[in-house]
């Protein structure tokens, strides 16, 4: 099996199957995989129906199965439960929570849309400096020396993150996503800001275990609807991943319809590029303005037409290669429903 984003020997670390090579014609040869030896910072796009998330599932899988890695997956829209229940280890957490204070002070005001030097923003840092918990930040606020509408407005953006029930003391750690399964963190309940802040938490957990120790497995971060989260307040966090990520040993894939909204730094730094079809200007363009030298041609011009198909640029080895991408072990819930199937479905129960 040949391996992507590998060089020197193929047969020297884990790997993850993901299809094998296609020719210009269509027709298949051999296998190929993804290099999971070593980090990697990859990128997945693709127009919806076309095999982006797909794709995603299939890395998480072989992640699922490699020794010495911690696959930890962000599932904004319910699609990536299958995983636990096919024949590789993985688990998935229905409601996913951290504790506040993996959520950096500054970062409490940007949650809310505060401007950090406003009187409410400044309340809100000051008390995730001083409190560890929603609670403690709230009795911060409630005692704090300030005006009685700047109280209340950071009182009540505190309430609501409450109710996003993502906050609790005894929530997720790096000790737990660093575990010998595939964490699968369902967000699909989640609004963004809650889903954002979950992951940039993740994120600096899993980043600063690696920074700090040397764990026994290495993380890879998997996200879908990526641009969501790099829209919010898990930004700073992912950017931190991209860019110094891969010395401590910290791999992020992130997948996307949209990779035109994706800032640039999520498309220079990758060195991995998974391909579907495209078809909206913006997300050609902003890929092509990150196109390596040493591809030949347009890259909208190699891009597949029919789903599953995909090209990939390898930035470890300077290639790129026409790719179908296998089917997915576990259970994959990212189909559309159909009004045909229901009809069906209700014919069936005499309805």
């Amino acid at each position: 099996m040949n391996v992507l984003g590998r060089t020197g020997s193929v047969n020297v670390g884990p790997t993850a199957r993901l299809g094998t090579y296609r020719a210009a014609d269509g027709s298949e040869g051999a296998a190929v995989g993804l290099d999971l030896d070593r980090p990697h910072a990859a990128l997945v796009v693709g127009k919806r129906g076309y095999g982006k998330s797909h794709t995603l599932g299939v890395i998480a899988e072989g992640a699922a199965r490699a020794a010495g890695v911690a696959p930890v997956v962000a599932d904004p829209m319910g699609e990536f439960g299958g995983l636990a229940d096919g024949p590789v280890p993985a688990r998935v957490v229905e409601t996913p929570t951290m504790p506040a204070a993996a959520l950096p002070a500054d970062a409490w005001p940007t949650l809310f849309d505060c401007s950090p030097t406003g009187p409410v923003g400044a309340l809100l840092w000051e008390a995730a400096r001083e409190a560890a918990t929603l609670d403690g930040m709230v009795s911060y606020v409630d005692d704090a020396d300030s005006d009685g509408g700047v109280r209340r407005a950071a009182r009540n953006h505190l309430r609501l993150a409450d109710s996003w029930d993502v906050f609790d003391p005894d929530g997720l750690d790096a000790a737990a996503l660093l575990s010998g399964v595939t964490t699968v963190l369902d967000c699909a309940a989640l609004p963004d800001p809650a889903a954002s802040a979950l992951v940039r938490g993740v994120a600096l957990a899993l980043y600063d275990a690696c920074v700090r120790r040397r764990p026994d497995r290495l993380p890879w971060l998997l996200l879908d609807e990526a641009h969501v989260f790099f829209d919010g307040v898990a930004a700073p966090a992912l950017e931190t991943v991209l860019t110094r990520g891969r010395t401590p040993g910290v791999s992020l894939v992130a997948a996307t319809q949209r990779p035109g909204a994706l800032p640039g730094v999520a498309i220079s730094q990758s060195d991995l590029l998974i391909a579907h079809r495209l078809t909206a200007v913006a997300d050609v363009e902003a890929l092509s303005r990150a196109t390596p030298t040493y591809l030949t041609g347009r890259l909208r011009d190699r891009l597949p037409t029919d789903p599953g198909g995909a090209v990939v640029v390898d930035d470890a080895t300077e290639s790129v290669h026409g790719v179908q991408v296998r089917e997915r072990e576990t259970p994959h819930g990212g189909a559309d429903p159909r009004a045909s199937d229901r009809r069906h479905d209700a014919g069936a129960h005499g309805r």
